[in-house]
């Protein structure tokens, strides 16, 4: 595309996304020096190039999804927040509650934008400080797990056959002496050296313990929505009870927006999926714009905003930038 083109795709896009009605060469005649005709011409030139089109018999154009991702990735001027603003945000998520930061961030975030918030929490019993086998009953045995922060997790464990008191006393104390401080997944890794030491009975209970551990740790991913009835106020959306149905049955699985997060918790900086681009996104009108958030400098999550593909990203990016920082400055020990 030549810069006349560009020009003019970006005054569209940004008159669609502020007005909501499709664009003609009338509205744009107005802000370019250009003739009607030559106005049609390169609009036509636009929705040849998939960037634009014309919905039911309207002559103005809006734009397509291809438009949107042309439009955040060259056309898109963010301005940044000024200072005042961003201090603002800083008192509304303070460090000194971090148990709390999770859900207030999900909650800024819809406040702020009048959409959706998000945020992939950090997945809990990672690394453990302690763990205690209980015996429950003849094959049952109850594995307490201590995280570092204090977090007390139970799990149950089916046994091949029945320990006694003090070999359980065993297990606990060589698998804390060993490995108290590391994750179930490293754990995991070392295992089979470690417990060529041990009996096999007892072995097989430490087995059965770090799977248990893992799985807590993969299931423990949780995502926080805050303000998902907010986009029963987009006409975009709820004009078209299909599409709002769809949009609600994302949020209620929640499976396509774990994909998401998980994917974009591996980028740098801000990320923004567009529905018809994008094919994480599962619905052609939703955007999902995130940034990945962490504690000491380590990415342990994700967070957002979900609104219709008419947003205001200018608005919107810097918002999900500074809160991801705000998030990880609450998370983060002082």
């Amino acid at each position: 595309m030549d810069d006349r083109s560009r020009a003019l795709l970006k005054v569209l896009i940004e008159r669609y996304i502020a007005e909501g009605q499709p664009v003609g060469s009338r509205t744009l005649s107005q802000v370019f020096d250009l003739s009607p005709a030559t106005i049609r011409n390169i609009m036509a030139d636009l929705e040849g190039q998939g960037l634009v089109h014309s919905p039911h018999t309207s002559a103005g154009r809006v734009p397509t999804p291809r438009g949107y991702r042309l439009f955040v990735d060259s056309l898109l001027t963010v301005q940044p927040f000024a200072a005042e603003q961003t201090s603002r945000m800083r008192e509304l998520l303070p460090v000194s509650e971090p148990s709390r930061a999770v859900n207030t961030a999900a909650a800024l975030l819809s406040n702020l934008t009048e959409f959706a918030g998000v945020v992939l929490a950090p997945r809990r019993a990672q690394i453990f400080r302690q763990i205690e086998f209980i015996r429950l009953s003849e094959r049952r045995v109850l594995l307490i797990i201590v995280t570092p922060d204090g977090d007390v997790q139970n799990r149950i464990l089916l046994t091949p056959r029945d320990y006694v008191e003090h070999e359980l006393i065993e297990a606990g104390n060589f698998f804390n002496q060993h490995f108290a401080g590391k994750s179930f997944s490293a754990v995991r890794q070392t295992l089979a050296t470690e417990l060529a030491q041990l009996r096999e009975d007892i072995s097989s209970l430490m087995q059965a313990a770090v799977e248990v551990g893992v799985e807590a740790a993969d299931t423990s991913e949780s995502v926080v929505i805050a303000g998902e009835r907010k986009l029963l106020d987009v006409s975009d959306i709820a004009s078209d009870m299909d599409r709002l149905r769809k949009m609600f049955s994302v949020f209620e699985k929640k499976t396509d927006l774990l994909q998401l997060l998980d994917v974009s918790s591996h980028a740098q900086g801000v990320q923004i999926y567009i529905g018809g681009d994008s094919q994480l996104v599962p619905m052609e009108e939703m955007t999902v714009v995130t940034a990945p958030y962490g504690i000491n400098g380590e990415v342990v999550g994700t967070l957002g905003v979900i609104g219709p593909t008419r947003m205001a990203y200018e608005r919107v990016i810097p918002i999900v930038d500074i809160t991801a920082r705000l998030l990880s400055n609450a998370l983060s020990p002082h």
